[in-house]
């Protein structure tokens, strides 16, 4: 039988690849008419293996294709082969990385990775972490450790003292669901202003905490972003870090989006002084190419995992104490956990890290191909991006850019989003797959003036009538 679905797998993944070059833009279906023109109702009884493979590869093809060279909506895109083989084959193993004697050789590929990683950002013998489910999860996971250990008294009796977070007006919207999640409470998250740049001011945290001190409030956490989710700001590091060794506070990168340029020998000053941090993540799913999801959280002391998140559980833990540090669900958030390990390795082992490190660095060169074209037709663009960010944020002078990046979308052109600053929407274009070369680039852009002038021209008819 597994031979069977394996050449079924292999037929819809070729139908797949050759889809992708002939439609990189999947057709539009409105979600009201799902049902009317795809097979997704769920049976009574079973149905023949013609019917149903007709109408789980009529779904693959109707489904968004994320690796296309047309897809450039979300903060990670394009295809690794060898993290694919990764994927493919964790799955097959169907492992659970609770505990090393269900796991086995594949608590040690987890381990590894963490290790290098932590030698990376330069953490010390004490270093530790884990894979969690997404960004959300590695930012919930240091808030947890931050709280815990601002509140001794938590993990028993639960929150004692009101707790106060700071995290700048551009992060990611976890940190108040997290805050609420944690007990802390989302009123009690202060949002620091940013600069032009996108990028925390330090000054101003500082007055928050002192403000916050001065009102006999308990300040425990910041977190300080490596790749804000619209401008892909850096936030400054040993500023912030600072203030967070003056105030005893735990400071937390969250480089969920652009973390993965500790890989990068021309890039990593991005994140310079990570290291003093008290934990940091970042999403091998993004920069790198990995299949979602891959996300790493780091520690500089694994002590604060192991009190935050260890629970003894006999139906469970059944090898000898010597193996706790393989026993990897005593420092995870899940119990049952897939293994999101194997992919990022299978990648690494291949093409080594210097091999990751040019795949970040195909990202920056695209995005300095973008804004190099932007500049040189300034007379058709406002730019408001910077140097040292792959996302690329302008818009096509005279066109409103929700209408059309949804003109793009519903015209099976593009696949690209927009965002807003400070007041200013614009098209956010991130060139997060470093299979593409500077002729997708272009060709983007070629695309996207066709539908803007388009967009005019229709306006400038109804004015006229």
């Amino acid at each position: 039988m597994v031979n069977k679905e394996l050449n079924v797998f292999n037929q819809i993944a070729k139908a797949l690849f050759t889809d992708e070059k002939e439609n990189p833009i999947s057709e539009i279906i409105p979600p009201n008419e799902l049902a009317a023109r795809l097979s997704i109702e769920l049976n009574e009884e079973a149905i023949p293996d013609g019917v149903f493979e007709k109408a789980l590869k009529e779904i693959i093809l109707k489904t968004p294709k994320t690796s296309s060279k047309l897809f450039f909506n979300q903060l990670f895109g394009g295809r690794q082969p060898k993290a694919v083989l990764g994927e493919l084959l964790s799955v097959l193993l169907n492992n659970s990385m609770y505990t090393y004697k269900v796991a086995g050789p594949q608590v040690g590929v987890e381990k590894e990775i963490i290790k290098k990683s932590c030698e990376l950002i330069e953490y010390g013998d004490n270093y530790g972490g884990t894979f969690a489910a997404g960004g959300s999860m590695s930012n919930f996971m240091a808030m947890l450790m931050a709280r815990d250990r601002a509140d001794k008294s938590a993990i028993a009796k639960g929150v004692t003292k009101p707790l106060i977070a700071y995290t700048s007006t551009d992060s990611h919207y976890s940190v108040p669901k997290n805050a609420a999640f944690a007990g802390i409470g989302r009123d009690n998250v202060r949002y620091i202003p940013t600069d032009e740049n996108g990028q925390m001011i330090p000054n101003a945290l500082k007055q928050a905490v002192e403000k916050d001190l001065a009102a006999g409030k308990q300040p425990f956490f910041i977190n300080a972003t490596a790749g804000t989710t619209v401008l892909g700001a850096f936030d400054p590091i040993p500023a912030i870090a600072d203030i967070a060794e003056t105030y005893q506070l735990w400071l937390h990168v969250d480089g969920a989006y652009c973390g993965s340029v500790i890989f990068s020998e021309k890039y990593r000053h991005l994140i310079k002084e990570v290291n003093r941090a008290d934990s940091f993540n970042y999403n091998a799913h993004k920069m790198l190419g990995v299949p979602l999801s891959c996300s790493v959280l780091l520690v500089k002391n694994k002590a604060n995992l192991y009190k935050s998140f260890a629970k003894e559980a006999a139906y469970l833990y059944q090898t000898d104490h010597a193996f706790d540090e393989f026993n990897l669900g005593k420092t995870s958030m899940q119990c049952g956990r897939r293994n999101d390990a194997l992919k990022l390795w299978t990648l690494w082992k291949s093409i080594g890290r210097k091999g990751l490190g040019e795949i970040v660095n195909q990202q920056f060169y695209l995005a300095d191909v973008a804004r190099d074209y932007l500049r040189a037709n300034r007379e058709k663009y406002n730019l408001y991006s910077f140097e040292d960010s792959i996302s690329i944020c302008f818009n096509y002078k005279g066109v409103d850019a929700k209408e059309l990046c949804t003109r793009l979308y519903e015209q099976n052109a593009l696949l690209v989003g927009f965002g807003s600053f400070k007041g200013d929407t614009f098209v956010r274009f991130v060139t997060i797959n470093a299979n593409n070369s500077k002729k997708e680039i272009l060709h983007f852009f070629k695309v996207l003036e066709k539908e803007a002038e388009k967009l005019l021209s229709e306006k400038v008819i109804a004015y006229a009538n």
